[in-house]
């Protein structure tokens, strides 16, 4: 499993466009028939993605976890943003059409992955933090979770936010997950910008027409730098960091946290006009 260490804010005002790359892009996730993760040192967040083609995925273990299963300390939420597939925990099975959720709480031995149909697999994108205690594994559809449009066609934001696990959704320990969608027009997401100093997050962009891109805006609000994203990567979000983006055309992202609370709404938020 790939590590990556945390950056201060200020050594980051010096990067260029390969170390930013380097340092918080995820872009090696899409190998097909395993589990492809990331570990962060950012509130210990792991960062995966599972697409099942040929062959039943497992959700291994690993070294650097120093646990004798994956979920002894920990806890998963996993969003399929792809093909119709199935996920089989300790013998229970649960089906996810795309954008349903299943969150798998800590103590959850044996875990299977797979597609309906190879030919359109299943894209398994997974999220997992350090738990202190067990929630129970809960299944989500996309159609019933709690959705919000926000934004306008004026200001090129119109979006429909979906928050599946949070305080008043599906329980966890600290993770926090939903997924923005933008209409048809629109390209720039997470209006007003934001920083949050109680957790860090990660931004998982899908939806993304191979010919296109999301530039992904980061750093401090006062010193801020982009990366260039395509379709199924993943870029880390230090808690000192805004997170905005825009595209050449309309996309979907997934949104995850991990840190000191399960409130959706704590953010500090800052005027456009005071961006640098």
């Amino acid at each position: 499993m790939k590590q990556i260490q945390a950056v201060h804010s200020e050594d980051f005002k010096s990067y260029d466009t390969e170390k930013i790359r380097e340092r918080f892009l995820l872009d090696d996730l899409k190998a097909t028939d395993k589990a492809n993760f990331v570990y962060s040192h950012y509130d210990r967040m792991i960062t995966g993605l599972i697409t099942p083609v040929n062959s039943v995925v497992d959700l291994g273990n690993y070294d650097i976890l120093r646990a004798d299963y994956f979920l002894e300390r920990r806890e998963l939420g996993v969003i399929n943003v792809g093909g119709a597939g199935t996920i089989v925990t300790d013998g229970t099975s649960y089906d996810l059409n795309k954008k349903d959720c299943l969150y798998l709480g800590k103590g959850v031995k044996d875990v299977k992955f797979s597609s309906k149909d190879g030919s359109n697999p299943a894209v398994f994108y997974a999220l997992s933090a350090p738990a202190h205690t067990s929630y129970p594994t809960t299944f989500a559809s996309h159609a019933d979770v709690f959705s919000a449009d926000l934004g306008a066609v004026e200001t090129a934001n119109q979006r429909t936010i979906s928050r599946y696990i949070h305080k008043d959704g599906i329980q966890s320990c600290q993770l926090v997950m939903g997924l923005t969608s933008l209409a048809t027009g629109s390209i720039w997401n997470t209006i007003p910008p934001h920083t949050h100093d109680r957790r860090m997050e990660v931004y998982f962009y899908f939806d993304v027409e191979a010919d296109q891109r999301v530039i992904h805006f980061m750093g401090q609000p006062q010193q801020t730098r982009h990366i260039v994203m395509a379709n199924h990567e993943a870029v880390l979000s230090p808690s000192w960091s805004i997170h905005s983006g825009a595209g050449t055309k309309n996309y979907s992202f997934i949104w995850g946290m991990a840190g000191e609370n399960l409130d959706y709404a704590d953010m500090d938020t800052f005027a456009v006009g005071e961006l640098r």
